[in-house]
């Protein structure tokens, strides 16, 4: 078989798919886009993060290099309120809880060094979203999202645990910058939404000040800051 009749065969397989996936559908109802407030809920999978930058001891011969090695799955619960203002924009306030865990790893000269520092994180988080949404199509809607997000860690400690080998500290409040995008399917009874977003921390969040009799950890780390990667399902 030449490579043309290839080509040929190929492009008459793809045109009927082509025009079935441009056929008009019929729409199904968006009554909650047309009200100006809304509610829903979301629920979502995360994995948390920390941007470190080492300080200026940690490339020093026999001292610490600090490095987040592994990611560990989380959860977000959220409910929705959606402000609606204009025909492409939504205003979102999204309050829940997300809980996760990161774990920085230390080496020395190239191998590991003492235990893994594993840090638990339970966070109540305020974020406040402003939603673009593109045209849409059949029963499907991309958008586009950013805003911020205060985070506040309940599970920071105030001092070292003394029955666990951790010897780092975060401080508990930070304020994130967050942004996405999604695509809204419009069902039946409901709007389920999927979306992907990123979400950085602006503080240094390290608490500075050593563990006794194990300065080294905290000492190896300059600064270090929270990012997250979080994908959503909304019901509304």
């Amino acid at each position: 078989m030449t490579i043309r009749r290839s080509y040929t065969i190929l492009i008459l397989f793809l045109i009927p798919i082509a025009l079935f996936s441009q056929k008009e559908k019929v729409k199904n109802d968006s009554w909650y886009d047309d009200k100006i407030l809304h509610f829903g809920f979301c629920i979502g999978l995360n994995t948390m993060d920390f941007k470190i930058t080492p300080s200026e001891s940690a490339f020093a011969v026999d001292s610490l290099f600090p490095e987040v090695a592994t990611l560990n799955p989380g959860i977000n619960i959220q409910v929705v309120t959606d402000f609606h203002p204009a025909p492409s924009i939504d205003i979102r306030f999204l309050p829940g809880v997300s809980f996760g865990q990161r774990t920085i790893t230390f080496y020395q000269n190239g191998s590991v060094y003492d235990v893994p520092q594993r840090i638990e994180s339970s966070f109540l988080e305020f974020p406040l979203i402003l939603k673009y949404k593109g045209t849409r199509l059949n029963n499907v809607r991309p958008y586009v999202l950013t805003g911020l997000n205060y985070r506040y860690d309940l599970a920071g400690k105030k001092d070292y645990p003394p029955d666990k080998p951790v010897y780092l500290r975060l401080h508990r409040s930070d304020l994130y910058y967050e942004f996405g995008a999604g695509m809204d399917f419009y069902l039946t009874f409901f709007k389920l939404s999927v979306e992907l977003k990123m979400s950085n921390g602006t503080r240094d969040i390290l608490v500075h000040e050593p563990a006794q009799g194990h300065a080294e950890f905290a000492n190896a780390i300059g600064k270090m800051r929270s990012q997250m990667w979080i994908i959503s399902f909304h019901f509304e």
